[in-house]
């Protein structure tokens, strides 16, 4: 297992292996967090900054939380509180943050490409924590870490994505990252949001939600994104949870094992009933889990860390 990038910028780059070096590293890291002590000194003396332009709860706190088990300095950046208000560039507050002697800057953008920008202009890491619509990284690695951690193997896995892909980043992450390690990826919403565009990326377009239920081991539950939408993609939230929506009624559908995640934030009661969210069903929490120890994998990995440090061939 190696690992030879600088950045984590996406997930269309990666390669098959470098994909799983981050889940076997992760692996190694969850391990970590089940210990009494749960402190690790492999960021010991480097500064983290969470550059968050764009509101985020759980991937901000996530990795600030997996820089702190790393002993890492953490500097939580806002961009109600800062200069960007008064016009100053991306680039200008970066490289003010990197003469800090910021070592790995992790941004959160509304703009597609501003990670892939900073990495270009700067010398520190450059992580990607959500930009635009373009990709989420670690939200599609913490999901294929969960996915194997519950079915064992990605071959012949069959992943029904449902909801807002047109607008999803998390959608777009997760679909390079499963196809590249084996799964089956169908893609199931209005045809507003999820154009047969996306089968040029190798999954399986449906417009139909009951047979995308019936073949899947999991199910990606996506939220409306309304923030990013133009409107009229679709009548009403009434009218999307009565076609689209996880209901009781259409969870006697699926297969006894299903697994069902949702990134977060739910809406209950529009793309999922309440108690769906909260059945034996859901590893809806453990995800959260889970995404701590990827985030610390990757954290480790970009700073120059060696899986096998952790026993990780």
């Amino acid at each position: 297992m190696t690992w030879h990038r600088k950045h984590l910028l996406d997930i269309e780059t990666l390669s098959r292996e470098e994909v799983l070096t981050v889940l076997n590293t992760a692996k190694a890291f969850k391990a970590v967090g089940e210990r009494a002590i749960k402190k690790v000194p492999a960021l010991r003396g480097k500064t983290v900054i969470n550059l968050f332009v764009e509101p985020s709860t759980r991937t901000r706190i996530s990795f600030e939380l997996a820089a702190q088990r790393l002993t890492a300095d953490i500097i939580n950046f806002s961009a109600e509180l800062s200069s960007l208000r008064k016009g100053e560039t991306l680039k200008d507050t970066a490289r003010n943050l990197e003469a800090l002697n910021a070592d790995i800057i992790i941004i959160r953008h509304s703009a597609a490409g501003a990670p892939h920008f900073l990495s270009r202009v700067l010398n520190a890491s450059v992580v990607n924590a959500g930009d635009g619509a373009h990709e989420h990284p670690t939200q599609a690695l913490l999901d294929a870490f969960t996915m194997r951690e519950k079915k064992g193997s990605f071959e012949g896995l069959n992943v029904t994505i449902l909801g807002d892909i047109l607008y999803s980043r998390v959608a777009r992450s997760n679909i390079w990252a499963l196809t590249k390690l084996g799964a089956k990826v169908t893609l199931c919403g209005p045809p507003t949001l999820v154009p047969s565009a996306f089968e040029r990326m190798g999954c399986q377009v449906c417009h139909q939600v009951e047979p995308a239920l019936r073949q899947a081991d999991v199910i990606n539950l996506l939220r409306i994104q309304h923030e990013r939408q133009r409107k009229g993609m679709f009548p009403s939230l009434g009218e999307y949870t009565s076609l689209f929506g996880l209901t009781k009624a259409r969870m006697k559908l699926t297969k006894p094992d299903v697994l069902i995640m949702h990134p977060g934030p739910i809406n209950r009661g529009v793309e999922i009933d309440s108690d769906i969210a909260d059945s034996d069903h859901s590893v809806i929490l453990e995800q959260v889990t889970n995404g701590l120890a990827v985030r610390m994998a990757v954290l480790f990995l970009i700073n120059g860390g060696h899986p096998q440090e952790l026993g990780v061939n």
